[in-house]
Protein backbone atom coordinates (compact mmCIF):
# COMPACT_ATOMS: atom_id res chain seq x y z
CA UNK A 1 0.00 0.00 0.00
CA UNK A 2 1.43 3.34 -1.06
CA UNK A 3 2.19 5.68 1.20
CA UNK A 4 0.49 8.57 2.08
CA UNK A 5 2.41 12.36 1.27
CA UNK A 6 1.80 14.49 4.38
CA UNK A 7 2.41 18.29 3.57
CA UNK A 8 4.80 19.90 5.66
CA UNK A 9 3.05 23.39 6.68
CA UNK A 10 5.12 26.36 6.30
CA UNK A 11 7.19 28.18 9.32
CA UNK A 12 5.45 30.17 11.91
CA UNK A 13 6.50 33.86 10.96
CA UNK A 14 7.97 35.99 13.43
CA UNK A 15 5.83 38.58 12.60
CA UNK A 16 2.38 39.03 10.39
CA UNK A 17 0.35 42.00 10.24
CA UNK A 18 -3.54 41.67 10.89
CA UNK A 19 -5.26 43.10 8.01
CA UNK A 20 -9.06 42.84 8.40
CA UNK A 21 -11.88 43.39 5.98
CA UNK A 22 -12.65 46.66 7.42
CA UNK A 23 -8.77 47.49 6.72
CA UNK A 24 -9.18 47.01 2.74
CA UNK A 25 -12.88 48.44 3.04
CA UNK A 26 -10.83 51.43 4.18
CA UNK A 27 -8.30 51.78 1.80
CA UNK A 28 -10.47 51.14 -1.21
CA UNK A 29 -12.55 53.54 -0.25
CA UNK A 30 -9.81 56.45 -0.43
CA UNK A 31 -8.69 54.70 -3.58
CA UNK A 32 -11.84 54.99 -5.29
CA UNK A 33 -12.05 58.45 -4.52
CA UNK A 34 -8.72 59.43 -6.46
CA UNK A 35 -7.68 61.63 -3.79
CA UNK A 36 -4.61 59.54 -2.48
CA UNK A 37 -2.23 61.87 -1.72
CA UNK A 38 -1.56 63.96 2.01
CA UNK A 39 -5.05 65.64 2.86
CA UNK A 40 -8.08 64.97 4.57
CA UNK A 41 -7.59 61.72 5.41
CA UNK A 42 -4.35 62.21 6.64
CA UNK A 43 -5.64 65.17 8.94
CA UNK A 44 -7.94 62.86 10.30
CA UNK A 45 -5.61 60.62 10.81
CA UNK A 46 -3.24 62.97 12.97
CA UNK A 47 -6.44 64.19 15.20
CA UNK A 48 -7.41 60.94 15.92
CA UNK A 49 -3.82 60.06 17.34
CA UNK A 50 -3.16 62.70 19.25
CA UNK A 51 -6.95 62.44 20.83
CA UNK A 52 -6.15 58.97 21.84
CA UNK A 53 -3.59 59.69 23.63
CA UNK A 54 -4.58 63.05 25.29
CA UNK A 55 -2.52 65.50 22.52
CA UNK A 56 -2.86 67.86 19.98
CA UNK A 57 -3.13 66.45 16.62
CA UNK A 58 0.06 64.97 15.41
CA UNK A 59 2.13 65.23 12.47
CA UNK A 60 2.04 62.30 9.87
CA UNK A 61 5.50 61.62 8.26
CA UNK A 62 6.42 58.43 5.85
CA UNK A 63 8.33 56.66 8.70
CA UNK A 64 9.64 56.60 12.00
CA UNK A 65 12.61 57.74 10.92
CA UNK A 66 11.95 60.72 9.34
CA UNK A 67 10.08 61.00 12.53
CA UNK A 68 13.02 60.84 14.41
CA UNK A 69 14.71 63.56 11.74
CA UNK A 70 11.94 66.03 12.25
CA UNK A 71 12.17 65.68 15.98
CA UNK A 72 15.68 66.55 16.12
CA UNK A 73 15.36 69.67 13.50
CA UNK A 74 12.42 71.07 15.94
CA UNK A 75 14.88 70.92 18.98
CA UNK A 76 17.25 72.78 17.24
CA UNK A 77 19.66 69.85 17.05
CA UNK A 78 22.51 70.25 14.85
CA UNK A 79 26.68 70.45 14.19
CA UNK A 80 28.72 70.26 17.38
CA UNK A 81 25.43 68.95 19.53
CA UNK A 82 25.31 65.77 21.14
CA UNK A 83 22.53 63.52 20.92
CA UNK A 84 22.30 60.15 23.61
CA UNK A 85 20.61 57.16 22.11
CA UNK A 86 21.01 53.64 23.13
CA UNK A 87 23.58 51.27 21.32
CA UNK A 88 21.05 48.68 21.78
CA UNK A 89 18.52 49.59 19.10
CA UNK A 90 18.18 49.79 15.25
CA UNK A 91 20.09 51.88 13.41
CA UNK A 92 17.04 54.53 12.78
CA UNK A 93 17.86 56.75 15.34
CA UNK A 94 21.48 56.88 14.64
CA UNK A 95 20.62 57.56 11.24
CA UNK A 96 18.49 60.61 12.40
CA UNK A 97 21.21 62.14 14.51
CA UNK A 98 23.94 61.62 11.79
CA UNK A 99 21.52 63.79 9.70
CA UNK A 100 21.47 66.92 11.34
CA UNK A 101 24.92 66.69 11.71
CA UNK A 102 24.96 66.14 15.27
CA UNK A 103 27.24 63.34 17.24
CA UNK A 104 25.50 60.66 18.31
CA UNK A 105 26.61 59.12 21.71
CA UNK A 106 25.59 55.84 22.59
CA UNK A 107 24.75 54.61 26.39
CA UNK A 108 24.42 51.49 27.65
CA UNK A 109 21.13 49.37 28.01
CA UNK A 110 19.61 47.41 31.19
CA UNK A 111 20.19 43.88 29.64
CA UNK A 112 16.75 42.57 32.00
CA UNK A 113 14.48 45.32 30.57
CA UNK A 114 16.98 46.17 27.48
CA UNK A 115 15.75 50.16 27.89
CA UNK A 116 18.25 52.55 28.23
CA UNK A 117 20.11 52.64 32.03
CA UNK A 118 20.07 55.85 33.38
CA UNK A 119 23.28 55.49 35.44
CA UNK A 120 25.13 54.85 32.17
CA UNK A 121 23.20 57.32 30.21
CA UNK A 122 24.05 60.32 33.27
CA UNK A 123 28.04 59.35 32.50
CA UNK A 124 27.43 60.05 28.79
CA UNK A 125 25.99 63.34 29.46
CA UNK A 126 28.32 66.47 28.64
CA UNK A 127 27.96 70.34 28.18
CA UNK A 128 27.11 69.68 24.53
CA UNK A 129 23.90 67.34 25.25
CA UNK A 130 20.94 68.00 23.50
CA UNK A 131 18.66 65.51 23.89
CA UNK A 132 17.74 61.91 24.61
CA UNK A 133 16.57 59.46 22.37
CA UNK A 134 14.44 57.14 24.42
CA UNK A 135 13.25 53.74 22.96
CA UNK A 136 10.45 51.92 25.02
CA UNK A 137 12.19 48.97 23.91
CA UNK A 138 9.90 46.39 22.68
CA UNK A 139 6.57 47.69 24.22
CA UNK A 140 8.08 47.81 27.60
CA UNK A 141 8.42 51.84 29.03
CA UNK A 142 11.87 53.10 30.10
CA UNK A 143 12.91 54.08 33.05
CA UNK A 144 10.99 57.80 32.56
CA UNK A 145 11.08 59.26 35.94
CA UNK A 146 14.89 59.02 36.06
CA UNK A 147 15.98 59.66 32.54
CA UNK A 148 13.42 63.10 32.91
CA UNK A 149 15.26 64.06 35.76
CA UNK A 150 18.29 64.94 33.65
CA UNK A 151 16.65 68.15 32.51
CA UNK A 152 17.31 67.55 28.90
CA UNK A 153 14.91 67.58 26.15
CA UNK A 154 13.66 63.59 26.20
CA UNK A 155 12.25 62.24 22.52
CA UNK A 156 10.48 59.69 23.22
CA UNK A 157 10.63 56.48 20.25
CA UNK A 158 7.40 54.74 21.05
CA UNK A 159 8.11 53.01 17.47
CA UNK A 160 7.63 49.82 19.46
CA UNK A 161 5.11 50.94 22.59
CA UNK A 162 1.94 53.00 20.86
CA UNK A 163 -1.14 51.73 23.93
CA UNK A 164 1.57 51.39 26.87
CA UNK A 165 1.72 53.22 29.68
CA UNK A 166 4.00 54.50 32.63
CA UNK A 167 2.48 55.56 36.04
CA UNK A 168 -0.50 55.35 34.54
CA UNK A 169 -0.18 57.97 31.63
CA UNK A 170 0.43 56.92 28.09
CA UNK A 171 3.77 57.03 26.88
CA UNK A 172 4.25 59.40 24.56
CA UNK A 173 3.15 62.66 26.61
CA UNK A 174 6.39 62.59 28.78
CA UNK A 175 9.17 64.23 26.64
CA UNK A 176 9.26 67.06 24.63
CA UNK A 177 8.46 65.40 21.59
CA UNK A 178 7.85 61.80 20.83
CA UNK A 179 7.86 59.77 17.45
CA UNK A 180 5.77 56.67 16.80
CA UNK A 181 6.23 54.17 14.23
CA UNK A 182 3.29 52.76 11.62
CA UNK A 183 5.90 50.01 9.69
CA UNK A 184 4.08 46.83 8.71
CA UNK A 185 4.84 44.76 11.81
CA UNK A 186 4.32 47.82 14.68
CA UNK A 187 1.18 47.65 16.98
CA UNK A 188 -0.88 49.19 14.26
CA UNK A 189 0.14 49.54 10.46
CA UNK A 190 -0.17 52.04 7.83
CA UNK A 191 2.52 49.43 5.52
CA UNK A 192 5.29 52.82 6.20
CA UNK A 193 4.73 55.46 8.26
CA UNK A 194 5.34 57.73 11.31
CA UNK A 195 3.71 60.70 13.21
CA UNK A 196 5.13 62.86 15.87
CA UNK A 197 3.47 64.19 18.72
CA UNK A 198 3.88 67.06 21.63
CA UNK A 199 2.11 68.88 23.46
CA UNK A 200 4.24 72.08 22.52
CA UNK A 201 1.86 73.24 19.25
CA UNK A 202 4.59 75.94 18.53
CA UNK A 203 7.08 72.80 18.15
CA UNK A 204 4.17 71.07 16.06
CA UNK A 205 4.40 74.07 13.71
CA UNK A 206 7.97 74.31 13.37
CA UNK A 207 8.06 70.32 12.44
CA UNK A 208 5.19 70.65 10.40
CA UNK A 209 6.73 73.01 8.20
CA UNK A 210 9.23 70.62 7.44
CA UNK A 211 7.52 68.25 6.23
CA UNK A 212 6.87 68.97 2.46
CA UNK A 213 8.12 71.67 0.65
CA UNK A 214 5.81 73.08 -2.25
CA UNK A 215 4.00 76.02 -2.76
CA UNK A 216 6.04 77.61 -0.14
CA UNK A 217 6.70 81.89 -0.17
CA UNK A 218 10.45 81.70 1.82
CA UNK A 219 12.73 79.18 1.10
CA UNK A 220 14.34 76.92 3.82
CA UNK A 221 15.20 73.15 3.38
CA UNK A 222 12.53 70.86 3.60
CA UNK A 223 12.05 67.09 3.23
CA UNK A 224 9.20 65.46 1.15
CA UNK A 225 8.06 63.34 4.22
CA UNK A 226 4.53 63.38 3.37
CA UNK A 227 2.50 60.30 4.20
CA UNK A 228 -0.70 59.17 1.67
CA UNK A 229 -4.56 59.21 2.57
CA UNK A 230 -4.84 55.40 1.47
CA UNK A 231 -2.05 54.91 4.24
CA UNK A 232 -3.59 57.16 6.55
CA UNK A 233 -6.85 55.26 6.06
CA UNK A 234 -5.49 51.89 6.94
CA UNK A 235 -4.16 53.97 10.08
CA UNK A 236 -7.32 55.32 11.29
CA UNK A 237 -8.80 51.92 10.76
CA UNK A 238 -6.38 49.89 12.40
CA UNK A 239 -6.58 52.72 15.35
CA UNK A 240 -10.07 52.00 15.81
CA UNK A 241 -9.27 48.02 16.82
CA UNK A 242 -5.98 48.72 18.57
CA UNK A 243 -7.27 47.76 21.98
CA UNK A 244 -8.31 44.81 20.74
CA UNK A 245 -5.09 43.57 19.03
CA UNK A 246 -3.03 45.18 22.69
CA UNK A 247 -5.41 43.04 24.20
CA UNK A 248 -4.96 40.14 21.96
CA UNK A 249 -1.16 40.37 22.40
CA UNK A 250 -1.27 40.68 26.65
CA UNK A 251 -3.36 37.60 26.55
CA UNK A 252 -0.31 35.79 24.93
CA UNK A 253 1.95 36.98 26.74
CA UNK A 254 0.65 35.68 29.63
CA UNK A 255 0.04 32.40 28.51
CA UNK A 256 3.39 31.97 27.25
CA UNK A 257 4.94 33.04 31.17
CA UNK A 258 2.65 30.39 32.15
CA UNK A 259 3.39 27.48 30.00
CA UNK A 260 7.15 28.50 30.14
CA UNK A 261 7.31 29.17 33.70
CA UNK A 262 9.70 26.31 34.47
CA UNK A 263 12.17 26.30 31.98
CA UNK A 264 15.77 27.84 32.44
CA UNK A 265 15.29 31.22 30.07
CA UNK A 266 14.46 35.05 30.92
CA UNK A 267 10.68 36.01 30.56
CA UNK A 268 10.28 39.49 30.22
CA UNK A 269 10.17 41.25 33.36
CA UNK A 270 7.02 42.55 35.54
CA UNK A 271 5.27 45.90 34.92
CA UNK A 272 5.26 47.54 38.65
CA UNK A 273 3.98 50.68 37.21
CA UNK A 274 4.76 50.23 33.38
CA UNK A 275 2.06 48.03 31.36
CA UNK A 276 3.97 46.22 28.62
CA UNK A 277 2.48 45.74 25.23
CA UNK A 278 4.55 42.93 23.71
CA UNK A 279 5.40 44.35 20.52
CA UNK A 280 7.99 41.57 20.96
CA UNK A 281 8.04 38.41 23.20
CA UNK A 282 12.00 38.56 24.08
CA UNK A 283 13.37 35.88 26.05
CA UNK A 284 16.87 35.49 27.31
CA UNK A 285 18.29 32.23 26.74
CA UNK A 286 21.71 30.85 28.53
CA UNK A 287 23.28 29.97 25.40
CA UNK A 288 23.79 31.68 22.31
CA UNK A 289 20.63 32.59 20.66
CA UNK A 290 21.27 31.96 17.14
CA UNK A 291 21.59 28.53 18.44
CA UNK A 292 17.96 28.36 19.68
CA UNK A 293 16.59 30.11 16.59
CA UNK A 294 18.26 27.37 14.50
CA UNK A 295 16.76 24.83 16.84
CA UNK A 296 13.51 26.57 16.92
CA UNK A 297 13.34 26.79 12.84
CA UNK A 298 13.49 22.95 12.65
CA UNK A 299 10.28 22.60 14.96
CA UNK A 300 8.81 25.45 12.27
CA UNK A 301 9.27 28.13 14.47
CA UNK A 302 10.71 31.70 13.15
CA UNK A 303 12.30 33.58 16.14
CA UNK A 304 14.47 35.93 15.80
CA UNK A 305 17.69 38.44 17.41
CA UNK A 306 14.74 41.74 18.48
CA UNK A 307 17.76 43.58 17.47
CA UNK A 308 19.74 43.00 14.45
CA UNK A 309 23.30 44.36 15.65
CA UNK A 310 23.77 46.67 18.43
CA UNK A 311 25.18 50.19 17.24
CA UNK A 312 28.19 49.89 19.19
CA UNK A 313 29.62 46.80 17.53
CA UNK A 314 28.40 48.34 14.08
CA UNK A 315 30.74 51.43 15.03
CA UNK A 316 33.20 49.14 16.25
CA UNK A 317 33.34 50.33 20.03
CA UNK A 318 33.74 48.72 23.48
CA UNK A 319 32.15 49.34 26.68
CA UNK A 320 28.55 48.33 26.61
CA UNK A 321 28.31 44.93 28.65
CA UNK A 322 24.11 45.38 28.83
CA UNK A 323 23.85 45.62 25.13
CA UNK A 324 26.60 42.78 24.43
CA UNK A 325 24.54 40.07 26.36
CA UNK A 326 21.15 41.32 24.99
CA UNK A 327 23.29 40.68 21.54
CA UNK A 328 24.03 37.10 22.29
CA UNK A 329 21.32 35.70 24.74
CA UNK A 330 18.15 38.02 23.52
CA UNK A 331 15.74 36.24 21.46
CA UNK A 332 11.98 37.41 20.09
CA UNK A 333 9.50 34.64 19.71
CA UNK A 334 6.13 35.08 17.12
CA UNK A 335 3.46 37.07 19.32
CA UNK A 336 1.20 39.16 17.47
CA UNK A 337 -2.60 39.43 17.50
CA UNK A 338 -2.59 37.93 14.01
CA UNK A 339 -1.24 34.59 15.65
CA UNK A 340 -3.31 32.08 15.66
CA UNK A 341 -4.61 29.47 18.79
CA UNK A 342 -3.30 26.64 16.36
CA UNK A 343 0.24 28.55 15.91
CA UNK A 344 0.34 29.56 19.40
CA UNK A 345 0.82 26.22 20.98
CA UNK A 346 3.22 24.94 18.27
CA UNK A 347 5.32 27.97 19.62
CA UNK A 348 4.86 26.81 23.25
CA UNK A 349 5.30 23.24 22.73
CA UNK A 350 8.66 24.28 20.32
CA UNK A 351 10.46 26.49 22.92
CA UNK A 352 9.62 23.23 25.39
CA UNK A 353 11.52 20.99 23.38
CA UNK A 354 14.49 22.91 23.06
CA UNK A 355 15.19 22.76 26.65
CA UNK A 356 13.45 19.73 27.55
Amino acid sequence: MPSRLVAKLPPIPHSRPWITAADVRAVARVLRSGALAQGAEVASFEAEVGEWLGLPPGVAVNSGTSALHLALLGLGVGKGDEVILPSYVCVAPLHAVEYVGATPRLADVDPRTYNLDPADVRRRLTRRTRAVIVPHQFGLPADLDSLLAFGIPVIEDCAQAIGARYRDRPVGTFGTVSIVSFYATKLLTTGEGGMLLSRDRRLLTRMRDRRDYDERHLHAVRYNYKLTDFQAALGRSQLRRLPVMLSRRKEIARRYRRRWAGLPITLPPPDHGRSHVYHRFVIGVPIAAGTVARRLAGLGVTARPPVYRPIHVTLGLEGFPGATHAYRHALSVPLYPALTSREEAIVIRALQRVFA
